[in-house]
């Protein structure tokens, strides 16, 4: 994957220090601190999954200086870290990346849709996928399936079920033609128009992903 413009070297000791801690190894792609990194330093989380198992395998030889440097010494770890959070101004992003082009459209799966705070595309995808697996008389919130996924990603049964009905508007098999009112009828056409349509394996691989994000 091509290097990011907004990549830097020093970003290397934020990817050790989550690279170590415990359980010690390669995160997971969609875990959700891959991802708060990710979002904190606009950068794709393939990218930093790619950059990790580099880490790993000590790539080159500025790689291992600072794992020699950093790796067995936690409190000087955090230290550079928290200075470096100092200097380059995390958390004033508006500031730091004044004038840097950012690719948000990643990002915006993992932060609420405009329509309803509760609700972000990331958690749309995977009620689509679960609702691939489903029938719609099985579509009610007393389903097992149901009941873990609302557990999982923190949304009622009965509003992953209000979805699914979405759902089977945009469903060409079910040819459903009543009218319905709804704030997320929009966001819900969108992800449809991602994944919907295409293999559903694709989208039961990305989900199987993705669920990494909501387990704690």
């Amino acid at each position: 994957m091509a290097k990011p413009k907004n990549w830097s070297d020093e970003y290397w000791l934020l990817l050790m220090q989550l690279y170590l801690k415990k359980p010690v190894g390669v995160k997971a792609l969609y875990s959700r601190p891959m991802i708060d990194l990710a979002l904190e330093l606009h950068i794709q989380p393939e990218f930093l999954y790619e950059q990790m198992f580099r880490l790993r395998r000590l790539d080159t030889p500025r790689i291992e200086k600072l794992w020699n440097a950093y790796a067995k010494s936690p409190k000087k770890l955090s230290r550079g870290v928290k200075l470096l959070r100092q200097m380059h101004g995390f958390g004033l992003a508006s500031d730091f990346y004044d004038g840097v082009e950012i690719q948000e459209s990643w990002e915006k799966d993992f932060k609420p849709v405009e329509e309803d705070p509760d609700i972000t595309p990331a958690k749309l995808i995977l009620i689509l996928d679960q609702y691939f697996r489903l029938t719609p008389i099985t579509m009610v919130p007393e389903t097992p399936e149901i009941e873990e996924l609302a557990k999982l990603i923190k949304v009622p049964g009965r509003k992953i079920c209000d979805i699914m009905e979405i759902y089977q508007i945009y469903d060409p098999y079910l040819n459903r033609a009543d009218m319905m009112i709804s704030p997320l009828l929009t966001p819900c056409k969108e992800i449809w128009q991602r994944y919907g349509n295409d293999n559903p394996e694709k989208l039961s691989a990305f989900a199987a992903q993705l669920k990494e994000y909501f387990k704690k």
